[in-house]
């Protein structure tokens, strides 16, 4: 055997004759390089489709709420919030809400029992809320300007309380909150920036004042700020002195879109132990590569004697066993991230995200399972390259 042509036709020629034995080297490589395609692939993914919402529904939304009022158990806003807001140079718009406690909502009087105890969120709200959210409604219409005047009982749900009170687009229903009947003039859409209002019910503030509260007008407690994009921090510190004029109202502003970007990097710890979950199933599959490599040094001991005989040098036995080692790195590489992109694109259908998969990952896992397999064969081809001739009648 004097080219590398013939040892590497020996070499592949060893490997496809012991099929069972093949596969189960290549076990080691695959599961470990799939394992860690599939969550880089995934984290990555995900972390994608979170960045494509951030960008939809834009970084420029923040949320300033009553902190904390001197003599108030329920910090509320002043009842000029919004106008003040309003005179931040960096603010495009402004809506304000209430939140109320202790109001029951049911679909009707016979199911207070079942609701009772579900805690639904009831919103005073202004008619600028959907237009600040960015978001528009399933059916219906809004609150507006004439439901404030009139003082009317009607409200706006959310599109999964909609679906869990069975409520068809354009019936004709009433929910009931606390006892008194709301006619439902529409449903809004998901805000995937606030995902507490797809379960919740919009009511004027008028209506509120009327049933609910003891106080006209009725004063928010939170307000929507759309402000210039890139001046969040900005705009957060500007609410706090306009809303406040340094009285005992304390503001705390949030910008809603960090939630989807902590959500975001949150993925990177996970995808770090799945990662480190592969890396040791990769290690493990080396330790066997070595152990069913030994372990075929013994089977094959009789080839490897007549071939010393023949007058083939340790360098070439240890060359083919090295380049098996190589083999079974590559094939198995290969399947492992063809394995590795199966799972991805199950898990992205699945969850409805977009396909993401970094080019280097490939052949940095195929690359990684070569490293592996190579380390793992070594002794086993320094032990084949060590047996001499006469030692092979004893071992065969």
């Amino acid at each position: 055997m004097s080219t590398s042509r013939d040892l590497t036709r020996v070499a592949f020629s060893g490997l496809a004759a012991r099929k069972m034995r093949t596969v189960l080297l290549l076990l080691g490589p695959m599961i470990g390089v799939a394992a860690i395609v599939a969550a880089v692939g995934l984290t990555d993914s995900a972390k994608g489709d979170l960045k494509a919402k951030v960008a939809e529904l834009g970084t420029n939304l923040i949320e300033a709420s009553a902190a904390s009022a001197f003599g108030q158990s329920s910090p509320t806003l002043p009842i000029d919030a919004v106008e003040r807001a309003a005179t931040v140079t960096t603010v495009e718009s402004v809506s304000s809400i209430r939140q109320l406690s202790n109001v029951v909502v049911t679909p009707y009087t016979e199911a207070l029992e079942q609701f009772d105890t579900v805690p639904i969120p009831v919103l005073a709200a202004d008619a600028d809320l959907p237009r600040v959210l960015e978001v528009g409604l399933v059916s219906g219409r809004w609150l507006d300007d004439f439901d404030e005047s009139s003082r009317a009982r009607v409200a706006v749900i959310g599109q999964a309380l909609a679906a869990e009170f069975s409520y068809l687009p354009g019936e004709n229903r009433t929910v009931e909150l606390a006892g008194f009947p709301y006619a439902v003039i529409g449903v809004l859409e998901k805000v995937p920036l606030e995902p507490g209002f797809d379960n919740a019910v919009f009511v004027p503030f008028a209506a509120v004042a009327d049933d609910f509260l003891d106080e006209d007008p009725v004063e928010p407690n939170k307000l929507y700020v759309r402000c210039q994009t890139g001046t969040e921090d900005l705009t957060s510190e500007a609410l706090s002195v306009a809303v406040g004029l340094g009285g005992p109202t304390q503001i705390s502003s949030e910008v809603k879109s960090e939630a989807l970007e902590l959500a975001a990097e949150s993925d990177r710890q996970l995808q770090l132990i799945v990662v480190s979950m592969g890396l040791l199933a990769i290690v493990v599959g080396g330790l066997g590569i070595a152990n069913v490599m030994s372990i075929s040094v013994i089977q094959r001991s009789a080839e490897i004697g007549i071939r010393r005989a023949l007058g083939h040098t340790r360098r070439i036995i240890a060359l083919q066993f090295l380049l098996e080692a190589i083999a079974v790195g590559v094939v198995g590489g290969i399947l492992g991230v063809l394995l590795g992109m199966l799972a991805i694109f199950v898990g992205v259908s699945a969850a409805g995200w977009v396909f993401v998969m970094a080019g280097w990952l490939a052949p940095a896992g195929v690359a990684l399972a070569v490293v592996i397999s190579v380390l793992a064969g070594s002794y086993p081809a320094v032990r084949a390259a060590r047996l001499e001739p006469l030692e092979t009648l004893r071992l065969g």
